[in-house]
């Protein structure tokens, strides 16, 4: 695994692209505000959705920063080098989204009151996503073929480790009435109604004409059409969008388009043993 690509930290792979070993020290000292409201994802469940829904929360519904503010910048990620450089931006409330697992939050977390929604997606669409961006990221190691990235995903020998160790930390944190779960599935089937579930939980208290103006916005055929949000401004050199779209579908179950039945005995296998107890827990089946 090439070391231009990855640094390791906390056993955990991160792109050189995004981190670096200032920016996770950054993160670890970041001050976090009792206002700050954190989204939490594996990576490719749906981080840059929150990255659009978030601001439109907290804002009441005002379009304008979706519309002129990259979601990066907007809603930065906590652990990446760009977060030291726009924090002095940020106004509060701030919203900030982070890859991190819930023992590598910061202790000015813990010791604040922020909020947190985790936002989980069927793993096996995670993979699948996760398979076709790492075709088309220049900066992430080539994913060679679907067996093979299969392989590598329960291995955890991706960015940000095993999804069931990620999932679990979350689960087992004890924050009570600061953390909000809520499903990349539930989103797609009814995307107004989940606004509304983290609208209440962010005591945003926001009505229906502006829940349904905030939805419009962040639908997938609108946010694909957003070049604040669309990823359109890298260049081709980092993200080849002949290869794939950063955008691709947005959908749920693609992955039965993907898995041999060799594969999906494999993978559920793995994920039941390794989830155990939280495998009743979840809101899909694995198979």
């Amino acid at each position: 695994m090439s070391s231009l690509k990855y640094i390791q930290y906390q056993g955990l792979l991160m792109s050189t692209a995004a981190h670096s070993w200032e920016s996770l020290e950054y993160a670890q000292n970041f001050p976090v505000q009792h206002t700050d409201v954190f989204a939490v994802t594996y990576p490719k469940s749906g981080t840059v959705w929150m990255q659009e829904i978030l601001p439109l929360v907290l804002n009441g519904g005002d379009l304008t920063p979706v519309l002129t503010i990259r979601n990066h910048d907007r809603v930065p990620w906590l652990e990446c080098k760009q977060l030291a450089e726009i924090v002095d931006r940020l106004t509060s409330p701030r919203a900030l989204v982070t890859h991190l697992p819930y023992s590598l939050m910061p202790p000015s977390f813990h010791a604040s009151k922020a909020k947190v929604i985790y936002v989980t997606r069927d793993p096996k669409d995670v993979l699948v996503s996760s398979y076709y961006f790492h075709q088309m990221a220049a900066f992430l190691e080539d994913p060679g073929t679907f067996d093979e990235f299969l392989g590598k995903f329960l291995e955890g020998r991706v960015p940000f480790g095993k999804w069931t160790e990620h999932v679990k930390s979350w689960k087992s944190a004890e924050l009570g009435d600061r953390i909000l779960f809520i499903t990349y599935e539930e989103m797609v089937r009814d995307l107004p109604a989940s606004i509304r579930r983290i609208s209440d939980f962010l005591g945003s208290n926001l009505s229906d004409e502006v829940i349904q103006k905030i939805a419009e916005q962040c639908s997938f055929r609108s946010m694909k059409d957003n070049d604040m949000s669309n990823f359109s401004h890298v260049s081709n050199q980092y993200m080849d969008t002949n290869k794939s779209s950063f955008l691709r579908k947005g959908i749920v179950g693609d992955w039965k388009n993907h898995f041999s039945s060799e594969q999906l005995v494999r993978f559920v296998s793995v994920m039941n043993q390794e989830l155990k107890e939280e495998s009743s827990c979840l809101p899909w089946s694995l198979d």
